[in-house]
């Protein structure tokens, strides 16, 4: 249908253009990409066997939704992507506040105009791109600012009682009408701001101070709220929860590859200007691994969750602690380093909230300890278990690098060295390259060397080797070898 063409709702008629409520055309849209196998939902990763077959069904059964779920949980996006399944453009009676069908006007304006010019109704056409409504719910929300209100200054213009309905000036949702309408973080909505919401949910009639305005709004309404909230702060009422036709519980990713799929996706940009920065395998799965560990530690408050958000913050953090110290050394290229770590604590220090033990113990002291738990649960997936205590050092595989360690007595790995630098000193270790080629053969020349910085800071978080922060970078030395070699 071509429609610059049509300009007037006689054109429409003629064209043979038939109306359908929001709900029918996501519905209609969602069967025909269902039938070509596409997805909607472009960029979601991990939920394919879960949220999105749960929400396709939730949009077949033409259902209001609330996506419920801890933040960094995709869910505005989600709603967002809905937008996909639109058609391309509507046609509205011109002029209309609230986007009025013209097979189907609600509004008092486009009555008038309709019943006035029948089929010489002029029309204009909206594009999907223009029918997503979002609101972030916060205690300050008023029903004005939502449902609408008395305008005076239109009432004066219009030299208007109060006693007219054309002095009623809409808020957003019935501006809303024919389009997606999002509000996010539901349960900070004020309790009586939500009742205003039952009748638009299940009759479509609002009330503006007194006025009974009958208006059955077209609208598929998505909401967002976070499971702390139900406590914390706020709650959705019951007889609200009953009018959402689906709730839909989200999560984060189940596995490192699926975590690293959507940090890669979201810092491509990040990647693409760094591209002199070189990171390991092994080091997008310590990344990854941070946020698994902060989830599951005691110091960190569970219902708060952590957000995906810190992996990818994290990432930039990495990539930037790299690039300005190949900038401070002339250097062009570079590679991450197990000790650029040090420079995403700023990343996780602002997406954790601790409870009260993890207050004292203080959150950038936290922080460290996640990247350790980080390169523990790593390191324990590619190597064997650091035993404390062997009868027999032949059945130690890490004895050899102990007795390094008591020899030299003496090892350090500063920030400020060179590439060359770093390497070399690396390489003065040599039972660590031979503890990789013995179980890790396959690891690359250039993945090596953070492989072998990964098995010292292991080795001393297992009480093998001591680890000392010098503020410039670390120093490693045998644990018990400079007590006895003092005596």
């Amino acid at each position: 249908m071509n429609i610059e063409k049509i300009k007037t709702f006689g054109e429409l008629k003629k064209s043979g253009y038939e109306p359908k409520s929001i709900k029918e055309e996501l519905r209609r849209n969602l069967l025909q990409k269902i039938m070509k196998k596409e997805t909607p939902f472009v960029g979601i990763h991990g939920y394919e066997l879960t949220v999105i077959p749960e929400l396709e069904r939730a949009i077949l059964s033409k259902h209001n939704i609330n996506l419920l779920g801890l933040r960094g949980q995709a869910k505005t996006r989600l709603a967002r992507q809905m937008v996909g399944l639109l058609d391309e453009y509507i046609p509205v009676v011109e002029g209309s506040e609230i986007n009025d069908d013209p097979f189907n006007p609600i509004s008092r304006y486009a009555k008038n105009l309709m019943h006035e010019k029948g089929d010489d109704t002029p029309i204009s056409w909206l594009h999907r791109d223009d029918r997503f409504s979002e609101k972030l719910a916060t205690p300050d929300v008023t029903v004005a600012d939502i449902i609408g209100d008395v305008d005076p200054i239109k009432a004066a213009n219009l030299k208007l009682t109060y006693a007219d309905d054309r002095v009623i000036h809409f808020g957003m949702i019935p501006r809303s009408n024919r389009c997606i309408f999002v509000i996010n973080e539901l349960p900070d909505l004020q309790p009586r701001i939500q009742v205003a919401l039952f009748n638009i949910l299940q009759e479509g009639d609002i009330q503006i101070r007194g006025f009974a305005v009958r208006l059955p709004l077209d609208i598929q309404f998505v909401f967002t709220a976070n499971p702390e909230d139900y406590t914390n702060r706020g709650s959705i009422v019951t007889p609200l929860k009953d009018r959402i036709g689906s709730q839909i519980l989200t999560h984060y990713p189940e596995d490192i590859q699926t975590a690293r799929t959507i940090t890669e996706q979201e810092t491509a940009e990040a990647i693409k200007t760094k591209s002199n920065i070189y990171v390991p395998e092994l080091a997008k799965d310590i990344l990854e691994q941070i946020s698994f560990e902060a989830r599951k530690n005691d110091f960190i408050d569970a219902k708060s969750g952590v957000s995906a958000r810190l992996s990818i913050t994290a990432f930039e953090n990495l990539l930037s602690t790299a690039e300005r110290r190949a900038l401070q050394n002339g250097e062009e290229k570079t590679t991450i380093r197990l000790g650029d770590f040090m420079g995403v604590i700023p990343s996780i220090t602002g997406k954790i909230e601790l409870v009260y033990e993890g207050e004292q113990e203080g959150v950038s002291q936290v922080a460290q300890q996640l990247i350790v738990d980080a390169v523990n649960t790593t390191f324990k997936e590619r190597f064997p278990k650091i035993e404390k205590l062997t009868k027999n050092t032949d059945e130690d595989p890490y004895a050899e690098i102990v007795a390094w360690f008591f020899e030299e007595n003496d090892f350090e790995l500063l920030d400020s060295y060179s590439d060359e630098e770093y390497k070399n000193e690396l390489d003065r270790i040599i039972p660590l390259q031979q503890l990789i080629e013995k179980y890790q053969p396959e690891t690359s020349k250039k993945d090596s060397y953070f492989l072998k910085e990964l098995i010292l800071w292991a080795l001393a978080e297992n009480k093998k080797l001591s680890k000392f922060s010098l503020g410039n970078g670390l120093h490693f030395k045998d644990l018990y070898g400079s007590y006895i070699s003092g005596l």
